[in-house]
Formats: C-alpha cells, structure tokens, sequence
C-alpha cells in the first residue's frame, strides 16, 4: 500500500493570501501546503480522500490517471469543494465516481452542486455515485477495505479512515474511547494539528502529541497545518522520536 499526502495545510493553504509571514515567504517546499487531502493505492486502485479547491492541481501533481472512489470526510468547503474536477476522470473512464459520506454530507453535496444532482443534470457536468458511510461498517472499494472511524470536529461529526495499518484523522478535536480503539495498533498515523494555540475545532500540537502517545503508533504525520504553526524545518527539531510535520507529496509504502 502507498500513501501520498496531496495537501497538507489548513482550510487558507499555506501561503495564505496577504501574509508576509516566515512561513508564508519561505522557499522550502515543505512550508508550501495545499489544502489537506492524501491518496491511498492499494495494487492497482487508487483512493482519494477529501476533494478540496486544489483537487485538480493535486491530481495532476500526482499523475493520477484513475480513481476507485474519493472518501468524504466531512462538507466543509476545503474538504469537497473540488468535485466538479471529478469530470474528466468520468469522461476518460465512461464511468460514475463513487462517493462515500454520510447522509448529512451528501446533502450538502447535493445543495453546493445542484446543476450535478437536478432531474436534468447539466450537461457534462460530474457524474458521481453516492455512497453511504456507516461508522460501524466496513467500507469495500473494489475489494479493499475500509474501517469509518467516528470523531468530532468541534461539534460537527466528522469520519477519519483506517486501511490497515495506516489510519488518517483530519479535523477532529475529540474522539471517543470506544472509536480511538478503532485506531490502536495503526503503525502510521497521519493526524490533525492545526498549530500551537487552543483551538475550538481542531487538535493543536500538545494536544496532537498528548493523543499519539495514547495511540502509540510507530510513525506519525501531523497534518492540517496552518502558517501560525511555524518553518516545517524548525519544528521538525522540536519533535518527539517518530513524530513529524507531513508535506505535499510525501510519499510512504505501508
């Protein structure tokens, strides 16, 4: 199985515009974060999770020439607003995408892409299946499976995905004990950390690390990462042993 983190940054991207701050004006690519997404493959399939405003360019980066289906984790626009660049996969393959949410987030789908959804859908616009996501079932794509890990996004219920032994949580800030055993014994943990302050919504990075160290995987990559969290370089050196800031386009063969 390869993993690669598409996006890594927080819902503005990094750079954000008007900033001239240290991150913002860096020139290491690490600091450079498109909006979070990652792809899984797994044999021949390939898996995208999240379909953000930078889909297209994060497809294009990876070459990606085909998608088994794209997972939602949650409706916020950073995370589905890039469905309409489903398109020319429909149109290459002669064939619907597959799209996993929860009944709440399809709804949202169905709100922000009505020309998609109308009884007379607009001519080649996306074409897309949508598929239920159940906490305590199984997703199958195409033979692969898939474990729904239920967490919160403040107040706003949120899924995070387990292939094996990769498990990938994005904007959570609580999870309960009955769904984190769900996550014990991943070996690569890819996890939500916005920046350094308290925030409503998303882990911060004490709380990130106070979370990995109840998890305990062999490997974790915090992702989700706003500007305000510091140089990728600088933090990188402040980091407990097998624990590190993801990047756009790490790659990672689990």
């Amino acid at each position: 199985m390869k993993i690669t983190f598409l996006g890594t940054g927080t819902s503005q991207g990094v750079p954000v515009i008007g900033c001239d701050c240290e991150v913002c004006v860096s020139t290491d690519a690490r600091d450079n974060r498109l909006r979070t997404s990652a792809m899984v493959e797994v044999d021949d399939k390939t898996i995208i999770i999240d379909a953000g405003p930078d889909f297209r360019q994060q497809l294009l980066r990876a070459k990606v020439t085909d998608v088994a289906a794209i997972l939602m984790t949650h409706e916020h626009n950073d995370h589905i607003i890039g469905m309409d660049d489903v398109r020319p996969l429909n149109f290459k393959h002669k064939k619907h995408m597959p799209v996993y949410a929860e009944e709440r987030v399809q709804r949202e789908l169905k709100g922000r892409f009505a020309y998609v959804f109308a009884d007379n859908p607009y001519p080649g616009s996306p074409r897309l299946v949508l598929k239920d996501i159940d906490k305590d079932q199984l997703i199958n794509v195409e033979g692969i499976e898939i474990l729904p890990i239920r967490a919160m996004h403040g107040q706003l219920p949120v899924f995070g995905f387990r292939f094996g032994d990769f498990t990938y949580l994005t904007d959570i800030k609580t999870i309960s004990e009955e769904e984190l055993d769900k996550v014990k014994g991943t070996k690569i943990l890819a996890l939500d950390a916005l920046h350094h302050s308290v925030h409503h919504s998303h882990l911060n990075l004490e709380e990130a690390l106070a979370l990995i160290e109840i998890i305990k995987p062999e490997q974790a990559y915090l992702i989700h990462i706003s500007h305000r969290m510091g140089l990728a370089e600088a933090v990188n050196k402040t980091l407990p042993k097998g624990v590190e800031l993801a990047y756009d386009g790490l790659e990672l063969i689990v």
